[in-house]
């Protein structure tokens, strides 16, 4: 007769997330997640494969998460320029509440995996066309809705944030100053103007 599981297979998903954020990939050892997780060795294998199964499952977990949150914080504001203010906002918010200086999974990742994991950089560079396409969508309606002057590229633009976003995320890793991050966020949104 098979066992039944002995914890919430999410809740288990959300803390690996959280310890390979903290720590990144390669610092965190099947030690680690046993430890952190507290559950056996034998069930995580069960449950979620090897290391690797896991953080993949657990990165995908954050991009959906932070992708959804990213949407509806663009989507809620009715005024495009707003919008990406709003989105900032919150990512300073994210800054200053961050006491462990964790920053943002998927910059870490990127900077972590890239050199040498093919398959992480296919995943990255799909992350990074969507939310290009996200922001390129998002500032094409505030061209439409003569918001945004019509001479701006809404492509170029989408690619600017999103360079401007992650850049940002790494920043505030190092100095959380939320006026100092108000002032970069006026700057790099004055393109918008």
């Amino acid at each position: 007769m098979p066992r039944t599981k002995q914890f919430d297979e999410n809740k288990v998903l959300n803390k690996a997330m959280e310890l390979f954020w903290e720590k990144g990939f390669h610092a965190t050892s099947m030690q680690d997640l046993v430890s952190h997780l507290g559950i056996n060795r034998a069930s995580l294998y069960d449950t979620f494969g090897g290391k690797e199964e896991l953080f993949n499952r657990a990165f995908q977990e954050y991009r959906n998460s932070s992708g959804d949150a990213v949407k509806g914080i663009l989507a809620a504001e009715p005024s495009v320029k707003k919008g990406f203010h709003k989105l900032f906002d919150f990512a300073i918010e994210e800054a200053v509440g961050d006491t462990s200086r964790k920053g943002c999974f998927v910059v870490n990742t990127a900077t972590e995996l890239i050199p040498n994991d093919g398959a992480m950089h296919s995943i990255l560079q799909n992350h990074m066309n969507s939310v290009e396409e996200l922001f390129a969508t998002h500032v094409q309606k505030g061209i439409d809705r003569g918001e945004i002057d019509a001479s701006k590229n809404a492509k170029d633009l989408g690619l600017m944030l999103f360079t401007f976003y992650n850049g940002f995320r790494v920043v505030s890793k190092i100095d959380s100053d939320p006026k100092k991050l108000q002032r970069m966020v006026a700057a790099a949104l004055s393109v918008l103007d």
